[in-house]
């Protein structure tokens, strides 16, 4: 049930971020903000909530996946009036990623070593 959980929160929070950086329309919130601050609090939240719902997952194919993740978003903002590809996005993916990499083995080192 644990997992099923962490697997809803995180492709809410996949779609949630595919909509904002898809969307044309202008959301107060969002923009108020520095937009590579917004790239790397997303992927960073994204590694997070990816680690916990896929643990299996090797950390290479975690970045793997996000890293294509924000390049698709990229590729398919150059073609949304008023968006454009920006590779320093992809680097502020990049970035959150990295710290989300931190994040999760820090959560990994708190856990209780459970024994069979």
């Amino acid at each position: 049930m644990k997992n099923t959980l962490q697997k809803i929160v995180f492709y809410i929070a996949f779609g949630a971020i595919e909509y904002l950086a898809l969307t044309s329309r202008h959301i107060e919130i969002v923009e108020s903000f520095w937009d590579k601050q917004n790239h790397f609090i997303a992927f960073c939240t994204l590694y997070v909530l990816l680690s916990l719902a896929y643990s299996h997952f090797s950390t290479r194919l975690k970045i793997l996946l996000l890293l294509l993740v924000g390049i698709q978003i990229e590729i398919t903002q150059y073609f949304i009036p008023a968006r454009s590809f920006s590779v320093m996005d992809v680097v502020a993916d990049s970035v959150g990623i990295v710290m989300g990499i931190g994040i999760y083995a820090l959560y990994q080192r708190s856990q209780p070593i459970v024994s069979e």
